[in-house]
């Protein structure tokens, strides 16, 4: 193609052009005088005015090259085809200098024009370098992280931490920053976004440098440069991680060109030249038709024009492409000549007529020009429009994109360059998901919000406490004015953007397309292979970085292709009435173990697939009709026992899946019948494969005898609809998250300006300067939310929609279906892969979380069923066997326990088969150890929040009075939803406590171990806390032991309270002492109770200090939490229970030697005991009292609170009394250890202080019972020994001193906790 002469005859693509005369002869050439005027009509010169007809040389196909080649003769200057071009030195082809001109790790793209950050602050230059002159390249931001864009000199010496602008001779622009950098930084310029393009202009005569953003001037950055001799300056980038850009030197037209500033890279501009002439000449015959019989031309519209096979008009363009092809390769031209051409056509005409022309283009490039060249062609175009597509700013009716678009569709309709394209271009060389991806503007002035949305307004979030509800406004009439403005300009808003969604899923539909298998293999099944191979890219995590798709761009393509897929399913359905609707559809379980779908190394519920296989092999033969090859089983051993060896495959390994042989419907099938597996790479998948045959049923292979033998739809599209499933987990979910920052800003910025609203109302009329920072922080505040107001109707527009909101719940009830139906094969289902639960619980967590409070998801249909579907998969499988992926446990625990919080969630636990709901209770009731039973007490904890002592609260009192707006706290026990008990889950745990021997000891043993365990933790860790805290130098608590401590709190409190919900649904279970177990489990709980009662509520102890000091992490951590739990147990106890349980309760609570009267007095506020029959003082507000918080406790339950100490004052006073009588000679008498220490305090003997040994101090009353409990990392640990006591103290009454001396010695005893063997006796 090299020499293109102008010969006679010439060959290409089969066509012999011969002599005029032959051609008149034998093809049928129009006459000589209508084929000069065609001829002369196509290949006029522009550049001079037509001729007249006599003074017209004749022009024929014999003289044609010759005026073609004076046509498109442009004289070349020597010195720029050469590239010496004055100011400039290097290259004259412009790249990255990939070889000595770079710091630190950067991954660069093929072409040396891409870079992407793969070091703390990578740093790379150009290959050229310019002294003279104004120049001018582009930088195409792909992402907005730290980045320092600009020029510096050779001379510059950078590092990891040092980039371009941070040495001298070094000039940079940072977008992220929004600063420029010379060693010094100032403020410069404007934000910039992905998709924005920086334009870097440097003016060496009269030394300045400025930058331009999206073709906006940012003004002159720097002046006085540098210059002189050895003064030379190259393009330069310093970018951190992950962060990546593409530069345009001048090898691509300039989006933005600036009048006087040259690219570095001088474009082709001979080449542009006769491109620009043969696209003219081209035009020309798309315009003009010959009409033979009148002799004459016919001007015509080129959206109608045909190519009807004429010889003339078949040899004129084959001139035009002998001349043409070889410029259509080149990358510059493609998009300056072809695409602006194509362009054109697009926005003139309808789009059926723009499709028209680009179909006649295309049929007219592959019929003229070779393969390979089309395919080069055709391969830049797709970048280039991508690239523009990409780059394009924002505007309000968004036309580049649509027009874009439009011209991408019609490309891909035509059927030969849509299968080229899938094959070797899409998924292999560009990201074509870009494509569906509608780019966030930063600056809405910009993208035109402010005119498309001139009224703004944020809503108002109320907190979820019920007590601030109340003190929300109602929406005021000028508020209501606004807020429907604003929701009228956010429709306009998505009408326009619904146009260009609606365009991205014409091209998916065009992709996925599985009737075009003329001649070759159907769009579909490409697309399937593409597919995977991108889904395994984005799974395995070998991929390179470019290679990765971001989020944004995920959650756009997740959209587009349910749109489509759907669309694809209800017209199958419609064709086919046995199939089933998109509404109903799910993946059949057999799909996950007949190996005909590649799931690369994700993890099955039940381990690993090589695993399965051998453990599962026979349940595959006699369920599925399946046989694992021994081969396999080999190879699959072989790999495991090589994992740890062998690298990581790269990520253009080929996949591979597993296929099968021929089967027959029949069942049971025999040995020699059955499928034996075999491996096949997916490239070698043919439709046969997925949508299967006669003989075979390709994906659907190994039906289980559950699953129905009507088809749901076509397997090809099963496949399509596992990968979106696949796409929900692997990043869509993050970034629906991640996106509610938006909301979150608006609603941060609006209370700071309602405070500061309220601020000014307050604040007095003479304080003019107070008035005047108050009201600059309002204007502030207000031009923020307007802006970020307009950002959010964008985001809930392109992202939290009604319409997305629906996908997602379209996607929610295809894994609950698909899950049902896989948990009917039996062990089977261990072969499903763990991203389906994940996404089942995770896509419910972003309907119940993200959209609102714009859309909510009680308005979703089927909103009930789906709810109660869930719950029953919830309840089901967060114990199941076959799971045993422990994230995946944990995550379904998780959930649960975030199910039973909420009212409408609980309600449809409760819905389901009673059966279920036993199950899950008793699953819940195992014991705790080696298990996450933290979780397991939480969802106990939440079925009896709101039927506990004081525990109807949703924010921890002393929070909302201190800290009422910080609704963001770590601990679990910070802030809950509404209290919403479930009376009949209780009613089941009371039912299965009681139906055992064995339940109910077991299950309270471990949950008293827990407690035992979690207190004592808490108690060393705030011991720690404290000894830091009283350091006299400067220190600093870990705040990851903060967060350890205080989540010890809170599961101390909620086994605290699960111990209340037992002895309210089943006291006998520790006051029925014909219970073997009874006796010992009252006696545990109430030695943990005195425990937990002693080290709280002493005055001035470690407790007390520790929330003094109110550190950050343990805001949790409080009185009020745990003493109202405990509270809560011993007025079950000790009030509500029968005459003969409160009796047996008393003498256990008072024969354990911890107990302390003091400790019950302090709840209602009161330092000692009083004495009966006295009334109760008034507490002091300046100590705790349950008392000073009506708002939480009733007045019926602080009478039972009154009740319980009058009681115990009175037993405990009896039980000094019995102390003191004699018994007779040789008996025994016993009385409660804590009256003999008080008792004790009277006596200062020294036999007494000889017996205390190191513990002299008599004071008991007002000390806790024991030292510090020592921390142990075993969960069955007891607290201290004295929690072994169960008994009371036996007195031998051989003398008048013995009662008091053996309660000092027993004092001793507790206090000494080292000392395992009883004090000598006296």
């Amino acid at each position: 193609m090299a020499s293109k002469g102008s010969s006679m005859s010439f060959s290409r693509k089969s066509y012999r052009l011969t002599s005029d005369a032959e051609k008149s002869r034998v093809t049928g050439i129009v006459h000589e005088k209508l084929l000069n005027d065609y001829l002369h009509r196509i290949f006029s010169s522009p550049e001079h005015a037509p001729a007249a007809a006599a003074s017209r040389k004749p022009l024929n196909f014999q003289n044609l090259p010759e005026h073609l080649d004076q046509l498109l003769h442009v004289e070349d200057e020597d010195e720029e085809s050469q590239g010496q071009v004055e100011g400039r030195l290097g290259p004259s082809t412009v790249v990255l200098d990939h070889t000595g001109g770079f710091e630190g790790l950067l991954l660069v793209d093929d072409d040396l024009l891409g870079v992407i950050g793969h070091s703390n602050f990578g740093t790379i230059r150009s290959t050229t370098c310019v002294y003279k002159g104004k120049w001018v390249y582009e930088v195409l931001i792909s992402s907005q992280g730290l980045m320092q864009i600009g020029w510096c000199t050779i001379n510059c010496r950078f590092n990891q931490e040092e980039g371009v602008g941070d040495t001298h001779n070094s000039y940079a622009y940072d977008g992220n920053r929004v600063r420029k950098w010379n060693v010094t930084t100032t403020n410069y310029g404007k934000a910039w976004a992905a998709g924005d393009i920086v334009s870097c202009l440097i003016d060496l005569d009269d030394g300045t440098l400025s930058f331009c953003l999206n073709g906006v001037s940012l003004g002159t950055a720097f002046e006085n440069l540098s210059r002189g001799l050895g003064m030379a300056y190259f393009p330069a980038i310093s970018l951190s991680f992950k962060e990546s850009v593409a530069f345009n030197f001048g090898s691509r037209p300039l989006r933005y060109p600036v009048a006087g500033y040259r690219p570095l890279q001088d474009p082709p501009r001979a080449d542009l030249v006769r491109a620009q002439k043969l696209l003219g000449c081209f035009r020309a015959v798309l315009s003009v038709e010959l009409d033979p019989v009148e002799g004459r031309l016919v001007e015509k519209d080129s959206s109608e024009w045909q190519l009807q096979g004429q010889p003339t008009v078949l040899l004129t363009l084959a001139h035009i492409f002998h001349r043409f092809a070889p410029l259509l390769r080149k990358v510059y031209l493609v998009e300056a000549v072809l695409v602006s051409f194509l362009r054109g056509v697009v926005e003139a005409g309808s789009p059926a007529q723009a499709q028209a022309v680009v179909r006649q283009v295309l049929d007219l490039l592959w019929l003229f020009m070779e393969d390979y060249e089309v395919q080069d062609c055709l391969r830049q175009l797709m970048m280039s429009l991508l690239r523009l597509y990409r780059f394009s700013p924002i505007v309000p009716d968004l036309g580049l994109q649509i027009h874009y678009l439009r011209l991408t569709i019609a490309i891909l309709r035509h059927e030969k360059s849509r299968k080229f394209l899938l094959s070797n271009v899409l998924f292999d060389v560009l990201r074509s998901v870009v494509f569906f991806y509608i780019k966030s503007p930063l600056r809405v002035e910009e993208a035109g919000l402010q005119e498309l949305i001139p009224t703004t307004w944020w809503p108002h979030r109320s907190s979820r406490e019920g007590k601030d509800s109340k003190d929300v406004k109602e929406e005021t009439a000028e508020e209501r004015v606004r807020r429907r403005a604003y929701e009228r300009g956010c429709q306009r808003l998505k009408k326009r953007i619904e146009v260009v969604e609606e365009l991205q899923v014409q091209i998916l539909k065009l992709l996925l397309n599985n009737k075009d298998d003329n001649g070759g293999e159907a769009s579909r099944y490409i697309f399937l292979t593409k597919f995977r191979k991108f889904l395994q890219e984005n799974a395995s995590g070998r991929g390179n970085v470019p290679v990765l798709c971001p989020p944004e761009y995920m959650v756009c393509f997740l959209h587009r292709l349910i749109s489509a897929l759907r669309y694809y399913w209800d017209e199958y359905k419609a064709s086919n009435p046995r199939a089933s609707f998109s509404e109903e559809a799910y993946i059949p379980p057999q799909v996950f173990y007949n190996g005909k779908v590649d799931y690369f190394d994700l993890q099955r519920l039940g381990g690993l697939l090589s695993h399965l296989r051998k453990t599962l092999k026979d349940d595959l033969a006699s369920k599925a009709n399946i046989l694992i090859d021994p081969l396999e089983l080999q190879a699959a051993t072989m790999d495991d026992l090589d994992e740890d060896e062998e690298p990581a495959p790269p990520a253009a390994q080929v996949p591979r899946t597993a296929a099968v042989s021929l089967m027959t419907p029949r069942r049971p099938l025999s040995t020699s019948e059955k499928v034996k597996v075999r491996t096949l790479s997916a490239e070698q998948r043919t439709r046969e494969d997925i949508e299967g045959s006669h003989w075979n049923e390709g994906l659907l292979l190994g039906r289980p005898p559950e699953e129905p033998e009507q088809p749901l739809t076509e397997n090809s599209l099963l496949e399509v609809l596992d990968g979106a499933v696949m796409m929900y987990n692997l990043s869509v979910h993050q970034q629906l998250g991640k996106m509610v920052g938006v909301s979150d800003d608006v609603n941060e910025y609006a209370i700071a300006l309602r405070d500061t609203e309220d601020k000014l109302r307050r604040c007095p009329k003479r304080r003019k300067d107070i008035i005047a920072e108050l009201t600059k922080s309002q204007k502030v505040f207000s031009e923020k939310l307007d802006h970020l107001s307009r950002r959010l109707a964008w985001v809930h527009a392109t992202v939290y929609s009604q319409e997305k909101m629906l996908d997602i719940y379209w996607l929610l009830r295809v894994c609950l279906r698909t899950i049902e139906h896989g948990d009917r094969t039996g062990s089977l289902f261990a072969f499903m892969p763990e991203f389906y639960l994940s996404v089942a619980i995770n896509s419910y967590s972003a309907l119940k979380n993200y959209f609102g409070p714009v859309h909510s998801m009680e308005e979703l249909p089927g909103y009930e069923e789906t709810l109660t579907r869930l719950a029953a998969i919830l309840a089901k499988h967060f114990a199941d066997t076959r799971i045993v992926g422990t994230d995946i446990r944990d995550s379904l625990m998780q959930a649960l326990a975030s199910y039973v919080c909420y009212p409408h969630s609980l309600r449809a636990v409760e819905r389901i088969p009673e059966e279920q709901r036993v199950a899950m209770v008793r699953s819940l009731l195992a014991p705790y150890e080696q298990r996450p039973w933290a979780q397991t007490n939480w969802i106990l904890v939440r079925l009896w929040r709101g039927c506990g002592f004081g525990y109807r609260y949703t924010r921890l009192p002393h929070l909302l009075k201190t800290k009422p707006e910080d609704a963001n706290l770590p601990s679990l026990q910070s802030e809950w939803p509404e209290p919403c008990p479930s009376t009949l889950l209780q009613q089941h745990m009371a039912e299965l406590l009681r139906e055992g021997p064995d339940v109910a000891p077991s299950f309270l043993n471990s949950v008293l171990n827990q407690l035992n365990w979690a207190f004592s933790e808490f108690i060393g860790m705030i011991q720690e806390i404290q000894q830091a805290a009283e350091r006299l130098e400067r220190n600093f608590v870990d705040s990851r032991q903060l967060k350890v401590c205080a989540t010890c709190f809170d599961l101390s409190v909620s086994l605290l309270r699960v111990l209340e919900m037992t002895i309210t649904l089943v006291p006998e279970i520790f006051l029925d002492w014909a219970r073997p177990t009874s006796e010992m489990l009252l006696r545990r709980l109430a030695q943990l109770l005195n425990q937990v009662l002693n080290r709280v509520t002493a005055e001035r102890n470690l407790f007390d200090r520790v929330v003094t000091l109110r550190l950050p992490g343990l805001e949790s951590v409080d009185h009020y939490p745990i003493l109202v739990a405990v509270t809560g147990i011993l007025v079950r106890l000790l009030v509500h229970g029968p005459a003969s349980g409160t009796e047996r309760a008393t003498s256990v609570l008072l024969a354990d030697p911890c107990f302390q009267l003091r400790s019950i007095c302090y709840l209602l506020g009161q330092p000692e005991p009083s004495a009966p029959g006295t009334a109760l003082p008034a507490p002091d507000r300046k100590r705790f009292s349950l008392q000073s918080y009506t708002d939480y406790i009733s007045a019926e339950e602080l009478a039972q609170v009154e009740q319980m100490l009058a009681h115990l004052t009175s037993a405990s006073a009896q039980a000094a009394a019995a102390s003191l009588v004699s018994g007779h000679h040789g008996t025994q008498v016993y009385a409660p250890a804590y009256m003999l220490a008080q008792l004790c305090t009277l006596f200062r003997y020294s036999l007494l202080s000889a017996c205390l040994g190191d513990h002299p101090q008599p004071t008991l009353h007002s000390a806790p019972c024991s030292p510090p409990a020592r921390r142990t990392s075993a969960p069955s640990a007891m607290l201290t020994p004295s929690l072994l006591c169960s008994s009371p103290v036996a007195i031998s009454p051989a003398s008048k001193w013995a009662p008091w001396v053996q309660g000092a010695a027993e004092a001793a005893r507790v206090l000494r906790p080292s000392s395992s063997s009883p004090l000598p006796p006296l």
